[in-house]
């Protein structure tokens, strides 16, 4: 919904939430999450950038998104050099840029920490949190430049609060410098009306869930959650739209919780 101020503490709405025509550039769009995520901005009316490695899933995505124009762009985020370029290619397309989502991340499980390899490290940190970093900055400089604000949310896991469980201790620390370095630029751009925050999932019902788990490992963990279940990736989508949009306009450096109630703080 979209609120104009009447006067102070007052509030008009209406059912646009702030997100129709907006131009949205999302990672990691052809997993379980991102592509949920995809769908939904497409629903409320925005304009879609969708963005991953995975050429062929990225484009199957933007064919199930109702609207347009969007757009598939398939990319490696460790190429630094590239980011540059996707957030041009959708400025240009859309006119304007005005949320980043980075759904984009990648974990390799290892039966304990003895069996982490530096490729181990290198590849989760450097997708996870060194690509998400490099590209905050950069869409925070677009958003700048256009003088309108913006809305940057980032994907961490329950893992950054609890470490992580089935051997995604490396994950789990790459996770946890997402919710540090989303405080961090929150604070960085506040002052240009750019809001940063970060979307917290527990287990999801997604392959990246299910990887390298037995069936019983995945029965242990649903046990452990309130709500009884794993979340459908749809279930994540909501959080995000909430961010992006006019209700959210005075959240920032905020970690959101998305669990059924399996971590709770």
């Amino acid at each position: 919904m979209r609120f104009t101020h009447r006067q102070a503490g007052t509030v008009t709405w209406n059912i646009a939430s702030g997100i129709e025509g907006k131009g949205v550039l999302l990672t990691g769009a052809a997993g379980g999450i991102g592509r949920e995520i995809a769908r939904a901005f497409a629903e409320a009316g925005a304009r879609l950038a969708a963005v991953d490695r995975d050429e062929q899933g990225v484009r199957a995505v933007i064919g199930e998104c109702p609207g347009g124009p969007h757009l598939a762009l398939a990319c490696d985020l460790r190429n630094l050099a590239g980011h540059d370029r996707l957030l041009g290619t959708a400025n240009e397309a859309f006119g304007r840029l005005d949320v980043l989502v980075c759904a984009a991340a990648v974990l390799v499980r290892r039966a304990n920490v003895d069996e982490v390899s530096e490729a181990d490290w290198d590849l989760q940190h450097d997708v996870n949190l060194k690509s998400t970093f490099f590209l905050n900055r950069a869409a925070a400089n677009v958003f700048r430049t256009a003088g309108r604000g913006g809305r940057i949310i980032n994907f961490t896991s329950q893992g950054w609060w609890n470490g992580g469980f089935g051997g995604s201790v490396v994950y789990a620390a790459s996770k946890g410098g997402i919710v540090s370095m989303t405080r961090g630029l929150a604070r960085s751009y506040a002052k240009d009306r750019i809001t940063v925050n970060a979307v917290s999932p527990g287990a999801a019902d997604t392959a990246m869930m299910r990887g390298g788990l037995t069936e019983a490992q995945i029965a242990t963990f649903v046990s452990q959650i309130p709500l009884g279940h794993m979340a459908h990736p749809s279930q994540l989508a909501g959080t995000v739209l909430f961010l992006a949009s006019d209700h959210a306009s005075y959240i920032t450096g905020a970690t959101i919780n998305v669990s059924g109630g399996w971590l709770m703080y």
